[in-house]
């Protein structure tokens, strides 16, 4: 099915730069953009110009005591005491110059990808950007400075007043847009990750169900670690069915972290494109059946920039834009302009080759492991009213 998507982008996002050493690089959103034009699949058309959120959006989520550490932290007058209380300065979200407008321009990023799609210009919109769901209330974490998801889901609840399903299919937990709502029914969050024995950020486990009146509105699938496609798939597709049968949005936003591949470098995940191709799928059909089509989709993690995100990335376009994914070879001229800068080969094809996945010796045990996990989460998916 041919939507109507609006993919927002602008060189501006690249400031969000911590340094060359530092694993997120926003390269990788410029690496995709490139890739989808270079195969026709996005016009100028197509592209929409971010803004930068307002410090009163911001507000919507972060204290203001932290927007004005940021702010500070930009211009070089932060202490180190006062960013150590506000997780600023250290080795996952060092400061760098002008680190809150930077930040701010990939909240606006967001917020334009809501106001396209919730203003009628858009059925879907994709902010490759954005995604930073480790950022809380009053402190960054996990290379997240401003939380573009949670500011995004307060203002659609704000302006729109729509329910709304927050999907994280990053490899790390999506705590920082889970605890923003852990007490609010009119948000449901649903995170796929590996579990935190592992992984940062340690949370995430299956009875986090929320509290108050949001209480049985909070899900997660925290799968065992060297998780393959078979099993990532069937628990996901399972659960995400059955949470949005449960929960009946307005509006779906997803977090697409592309770091659950074999060729991450910070993660113990062992998928390949193949999930990569059915995630968007799902978004789009159940955005389609339940939502009016309503979908804005965002970035977030992704490590190995050169092999993995784009890919990963431009299908979610494609299935936005065309609802088809692509297949066969990668475009001649992408390759030939990337890989004199890339450090590694750079893939030939959109699926990964068989022989460069690894054999994973627990796989039966693993897929029975997430097997479980699921039947245990759908215990949940009754009313709770």
């Amino acid at each position: 099915m041919k939507c109507n998507a609006s993919f927002v982008f602008s060189d501006a996002f690249l400031k969000y730069h911590f340094h060359e050493d530092h694993p997120f690089n926003q390269k990788r959103v410029v690496l995709s953009k490139e890739l989808l034009e270079e195969t026709n699949k996005l016009t100028k058309e197509q592209i929409i110009a971010p803004r930068m959120a307002t410090e009163e959006e911001l507000a919507l989520f972060h204290d203001r005591s932290y927007i004005e550490a940021v702010k500070k932290a930009s211009d070089g007058r932060l202490t180190d005491a006062d960013g150590y209380e506000y997780g600023l300065g250290t080795e996952d979200t060092p400061i760098f110059e002008n680190m809150h407008e930077a930040s701010s321009y990939l909240v606006g990023g967001t917020l334009t990808a809501v106001d396209a799609v919730l203003g009628g210009k858009s059925d879907h919109a994709l902010n490759l950007g954005g995604g930073l769901h480790h950022g809380f209330k009053r402190k960054a974490a996990g290379f997240c400075i401003y939380n573009d998801g949670a500011v995004a889901i307060k203002y659609i609840r704000e302006k729109y007043n729509l329910r709304v399903l927050y999907v994280d299919t990053d490899a790390h937990h999506g705590d920082g847009v889970q605890w923003a709502f852990y007490d609010d029914p009119e948000v449901c969050t649903f995170s796929i990750h590996e579990t935190g024995r592992y992984l940062f950020p340690g949370t995430g486990n299956v009875n986090e169900r929320g509290i108050k009146e949001g209480h049985g509105y909070s899900f997660n699938l925290p799968i065992d670690a060297f998780t393959e496609d078979e099993s990532f798939l069937q628990v996901y597709e399972a659960a995400f069915r059955e949470i949005t049968e449960f929960f009946r949005p307005d509006v779906i936003v997803t977090q697409n972290g592309a770091d659950s591949h074999f060729y991450d470098p910070l993660t113990h995940l062992s998928a390949s494109m193949k999930i990569y191709e059915r995630i968007p799928f799902l978004s789009h059909e159940l955005a389609h059946q339940y939502c009016g089509g309503k979908w804005i989709a965002l970035g977030g993690g992704g490590y190995d920039i050169w092999r993995v995100v784009p890919r990963a990335w431009s299908q979610i376009w494609n299935v936005m834009s065309s609802g088809e994914v692509a297949y066969g070879d990668i475009p001649s001229g992408w390759l030939e302009k990337w890989q004199p800068k890339s450090p590694v080969e750079l893939p030939k094809f959109w699926h990964d080759p068989e022989e460069s996945r690894p054999t994973i010796p627990r796989k039966v045990e693993i897929t029975e492991k997430n097997e479980k996990l699921l039947l245990n989460l759908l215990k949940y998916t009754k009313p709770v009213k």
